[in-house]
């Protein structure tokens, strides 16, 4: 099976390598694939930039953070067998809002205005707290800021018609557990798979998020 690997807002390619890895050995395709261009794109921009990345078909594609505002465009580019959403924005496919309008109800309110990306020991606080020494370096190496406006004032279209799983981690300190929780059931239907971890647990929980990948977990 092919996995399609979208980074989120504040992390590259790199966020991904130790998934990757796993789920090579568990005899898997992995892509990490890179959304930063030279210029802000809009939404199905983003997705031909993925789809331009890829060359096999029907994959499950998987993302985290932010980029879950781009999720559901980029599947339907690829023609995506299935969604993974990684402590991610699920959009408000319904009422048509857009990230910035959620943003104080899904946000911690201590993590709003950071940027881990100049400040690695907010990142080592907010995203990677549950890191071992021996991760967090990695995790650390993997900051990278991907923020084009598109993000935060793109309108939700309609819900994805192929299948979504959504992994919410219960130590997270950026995007509220509970807000994911409730978004997963009343905005996809599904319920939320938990993970002890913090906000990127593709890099402090690598077995466990290609467990659940693959349908083990």
């Amino acid at each position: 099976m092919d996995f399609v690997l979208v980074h989120g807002t504040t992390q590259s390619p790199a966020s991904w390598d130790r998934v990757a890895k796993l789920l090579a050995a568990a005899g898997h395709r992995a892509l990490a694939v890179d959304l930063l261009t030279p210029e802000d794109l809009p939404v199905e921009g983003y997705a031909q930039h993925v789809r331009d990345q890829y060359d096999g078909e029907r994959p499950v594609v998987v993302a985290h953070s932010g980029t879950g505002v781009l999720l559901p465009a980029i599947a339907e580019a690829l023609g995506a067998r299935s969604l993974v959403w990684v402590a991610a924005y699920i959009p408000d496919f319904a009422g048509g809002r857009c990230l910035r309008d959620e943003a104080r109800a899904l946000l911690e309110p201590d993590w709003i205005g950071v940027d881990p990306a100049a400040e690695p020991a907010k990142a080592s606080e907010f995203l990677f707290h549950d890191c071992d020494p021996e991760t967090e370096r990695p995790a650390l190496d993997s900051l990278r800021l991907f923020s084009p406006e598109v993000l935060a004032t793109h309108p939700a279209g309609p819900a994805p018609e192929v299948p979504s799983t959504v992994i919410v981690p219960t130590r997270d300190r950026t995007l509220r557990p509970g807000w994911m929780r409730q978004a997963a059931k009343e905005r996809l239907g599904v319920t939320a798979i938990e993970i002890d971890a913090g906000h990127c647990p593709h890099m402090s929980r690598p077995a466990e998020i290609c467990g659940i990948l693959t349908g083990r977990g």
